[in-house]
């Protein structure tokens, strides 16, 4: 989660966070090298007491500089559709989640053959003995298991809300009528906070998004124990 003072991007807790972290700084140092020779060149010809006509007119120069930037765009526009392709990718996932965003709270539903549970996840107001985030920890966390594909389908009851979790690397609009997908998969155990991301009324500030991400097998001592109580 950010921290006070923090610069850049969260770190990154699952494969498409921890490559959209590389490829944020691989863009960084292409256009610190752009910005370092054009400045370079500008302050040579500013600081030259002549120009050279040939120099000016040249057209082998004219066709490198109209080449090499060519090669540098496809530098930075292939590994930017890769990772568009991996984040569009929701094949075989092991678990469904719907997420519905409502005024002002949300709801999930675990949607799979084996396993329909649903609930709501309040935001916290409350103060306890128990150590909380303030306006980010919940009642209800969403409980996910690690080492798993993970499908969630959004949607919203009211109005536009946002499903935002950035240690993830997952964000998708909550529109009324309208389902969006996003996947992930972390093998990480711990808590992820996220917010909604979309201003959606007078308690928008207040919609926290809390997942546990935990081992596989205590996953399954958890689904046991809520079919259990059913």
């Amino acid at each position: 989660m950010a921290i006070w003072g923090q610069y850049g991007l969260q770190e990154g807790m699952s494969t498409i966070m921890e490559l959209l972290n590389y490829f944020h700084d691989y863009m960084m140092t292409i256009l610190l090298l752009i910005l370092s020779f054009v400045t370079y060149v500008f302050i040579f010809v500013i600081s030259s007491p002549r120009l050279d006509k040939y120099t000016v007119d040249s057209h082998v120069l004219e066709t490198v500089w109209t080449i090499v930037p060519m090669f540098i765009l496809l530098f930075m526009a292939f590994p930017s559709l890769y990772l568009l392709y991996l984040m569009e990718d929701v094949s075989s996932p092991s678990l469904t989640v719907k997420v519905v965003g409502h005024q002002w709270y949300w709801e999930y539903q675990y949607s799979n053959s084996w396993f329909n549970y649903s609930f709501d996840s309040y935001m916290v107001y409350e103060k306890t003995d128990s150590p909380l985030y303030h306006a980010l920890d919940v009642d209800n966390r969403l409980v996910l298991p690690t080492m798993a594909n993970i499908l969630f389908l959004i949607t919203s009851a009211d109005v536009l809300h946002s499903w935002a979790v950035p240690t993830l690397g997952v964000k998708a609009d909550a529109i009324p009528g309208r389902l969006n997908y996003v996947s992930t998969m972390t093998s990480y155990s711990g808590v992820y906070y996220g917010q909604c991301s979309e201003i959606c009324g007078s308690n928008h500030s207040f919609m926290p998004i809390v997942l546990e991400f935990i081992p596989m097998s205590n996953y399954l001592d958890y689904v046991s124990n809520i079919l259990v109580s059913e």
